[in-house]
């Protein structure tokens, strides 16, 4: 969420950056709202000012029958006319956090403006794209045949873009996880296996939207004992909501997580053949990255988590391009994304597909979940909050499995995760 006053100050900067993202959201209704409940609160200190020096009055031993009467009228008009501004206020004050949390993040001033990933800008291409002397099987087929994956069984039992991993893609997955586990802790990321349930408040606090029908998240209804909930649809959202609420020492930043859980997303909407196999499930495994640094030092962790991400797909010796992603694909909190996508060579005939993402989300979640450090000033401040996927393991199982394929249908492994799997190739069974 960015700060009322910044927004009332910067109504066409804030206005127009809505424009790029393609977002709906009211700049000018925020400021509106936000000098209207200045305007409250010092009418109000007013009035509590005038309570005060009237029960200041009664305590006067001179007083006059006729002065105590004026002063106990002056009192219970007071009493009113401040319940009435305090209840104002407090309508006021709701209406203004629900249309602030409309806005979106800034956007950094690099951020290709575009609307779809068509508009991404490419910055790198790194490894090499594998040739092959037989017409290569996308990840389906593969996977059907080596008997690692079973989307029908998954069909029957839990519904569509569900699966089943077995034999050898159940070690792939494991391997893949402690894989980009090593190379996390040997970075100084402290390593977490989170809840896979999460409060609606955290969710949005982090920028989620937990209901309407253009929601991505499952909700799970409460009662009177128990608040709403919601199924994650990454740990981002658990680690980010680790701190809310809290003070941070500024000598612990940055503070580096790395957080292991399912992840559930309704996926609405989603459908076509880019959205087929694993590339787009209900629930998959991913390895989250997540910082809490100073203001000054989230640019430097941005690249910091990009470069790690590089690093992983680099020693899988997977094919990638990294994209400066577009203003109107960045999401609400996100200042700046980088979108990292591997060679899929059974997509569309070969096309790159995206397996990780890194976001600086500067204060805006900070601001929401009311989470900030104590600066060498005495002042408390807000943390910028920064996330990236180390390891999405679907969408890596897609890479490996179309650009490890051999003539024979066989599959190798990268050499990097052999020691993980205990075996070199999957074979047909």
């Amino acid at each position: 969420m960015l700060d009322y006053k910044f927004i009332t100050e910067n109504i066409s900067a804030v206005s127009a950056n809505i424009a790029d993202r393609f977002m709906k959201a009211d700049a000018q209704e925020v400021a509106r709202l936000y000098v209207k409940r200045t305007e409250l609160t010092t009418n109000l200190q007013g009035l509590q000012q005038k309570r005060n020096a009237n029960a200041d009055g009664m305590k006067v031993k001179t007083l006059t029958p006729e002065q105590r009467v004026n002063l106990i009228d002056e009192g219970k008009k007071l009493k009113e006319e401040i319940a009435a501004i305090e209840d104002s206020l407090t309508s006021i004050e709701a209406e203004l956090l629900t249309e602030a949390r409309k806005i979106p993040n800034m956007a950094h001033p690099d951020a290709p403006v575009g609307k779809e990933d068509k508009d991404n800008l490419e910055v790198k291409k790194v490894g090499t794209i594998p040739k092959f002397d037989f017409d290569p099987a996308d990840h389906v087929k593969l996977g059907q045949d080596l008997d690692i994956i079973d989307f029908d069984s998954a069909t029957k039992v839990s519904g569509t873009k569900f699966y089943y991993l077995k034999n050898e893609g159940v070690f792939l997955e494991l391997g893949l996880v402690r894989y980009a586990l090593d190379i996390l802790q040997k970075k100084g990321f402290t390593p977490f296996i989170t809840p896979d349930i999460a409060r609606e408040e955290i969710l949005e606090g982090i920028g989620f939207n937990p209901r309407g029908a253009e929601s991505n998240v499952y909700t799970l209804e409460g009662d009177d004992t128990s608040p709403r909930a919601c199924l994650v649809g990454t740990a981002e959202i658990t680690l980010g909501g680790y701190y809310s609420n809290q003070i941070l020492p500024r000598e612990n930043l940055p503070l580096r997580m790395a957080g292991l859980s399912h992840c559930f997303r309704r996926e609405a909407g989603a459908a076509g053949q880019f959205s087929k196999g694993l590339y787009r499930v209900h629930q998959f495994t991913k390895l989250e990255m997540f910082v809490y640094c100073l203001p000054e030092e989230s640019d430097k962790f941005h690249e910091e988590l990009r470069l790690i991400e590089e690093e992983i797909f680099e020693g899988l010796n997977i094919p990638f391009r990294v994209v400066d992603t577009c203003t109107g694909d960045l999401g609400a909190p996100a200042y700046r994304k980088w979108d990292l996508e591997a060679y899929m060579p059974g997509r569309n005939g070969g096309e790159y597909g995206e397996v990780t993402s890194t976001s600086n989300c500067t204060d805006y979640q900070a601001r929401r979940l009311n989470i900030r450090f104590k600066d060498t000033d005495g002042k408390n401040k807000f943390v910028h909050m920064l996330n990236g996927t180390a390891i999405a393991v679907s969408r890596a199982i897609i890479a490996i499995l179309e650009n490890f394929q051999q003539a024979d249908g066989s599959v190798r492994i990268p050499r990097a995760l052999v020691p993980y799997c205990g075996f070199d190739v999957i074979k047909k069974k």
